[in-house]
């Protein structure tokens, strides 16, 4: 499911990039001016629609969503083991309820997050041809400068909320340090570092 979704992301995007792209674009004075040459004015405004809907609208309801089931069927698991394990233990329901409330806030910083990085591309979308602004304005490689701030910090969202997720991003760095332990006279001397390769 893993790959299915990061080939159907890739891909998705590729083909209708290249579909718009192909038929909305010109070259004027030697400069390539992309995705303002529309055949009708209703494509151009079914196009930026779709986008929108597609790209920020349908991807902050599959956060919700996807976060919304992996709660339902924690607290599910939760319930089954509590009845297994008997009023008793106190530390498994504790522990339980700090990995719902985890959750939780990861959904809601997640979501946010997306929704507010990507909102001023998403504005300067719906207003780009009303006002005819250019894509090589500055004001919208800022936009996309703040909207792919989101996914640089996702990585280390998900590190800072679950020590699962913190040792995956650590085993998948290719090099690091291992100090060998010097021999049983305890000195210092024969402490090597070696460079050794995580697998992969």
């Amino acid at each position: 499911m893993i790959y299915c979704a990061a080939s159907f992301s890739w891909l998705g995007s590729i083909l209708y990039n290249t579909a718009i792209i192909f038929k909305t674009s010109a070259v004027i004075d030697g400069h390539c001016y992309a995705f303002l040459f529309y055949d009708a004015e209703w494509k151009e405004t079914i196009s930026t629609v779709f986008y929108v809907v597609a790209y920020y609208v349908i991807i902050l309801a599959i956060l919700i969503y996807c976060y919304g089931r992996i709660l339902v069927s924690f607290r599910r698991q939760a319930r089954v083991m509590a009845a297994h394990s008997g009023p008793s233990s106190c530390t498994a329901q504790t522990q339980s309820r700090q990995i719902q409330t985890n959750v939780i806030k990861t959904m809601i910083l997640v979501s946010a997050l997306y929704a507010v990085c990507w909102l001023p591309t998403m504005i300067y979308l719906a207003i780009l041809h009303v006002y005819d602004l250019s894509w090589l304005d500055p004001r919208y490689y800022g936009c996309m400068f703040v909207a792919f701030l989101y996914g640089a910090a996702n990585p280390f969202i998900y590190a800072t909320k679950f020590d699962a997720v913190r040792k995956v991003l650590i085993d998948m760095i290719p090099c690091k340090k291992n100090r060998i332990q010097p021999a049983e006279g305890g000195g210092t001397e024969g402490v090597e570092f070696v460079q050794t390769r995580m697998p992969t």
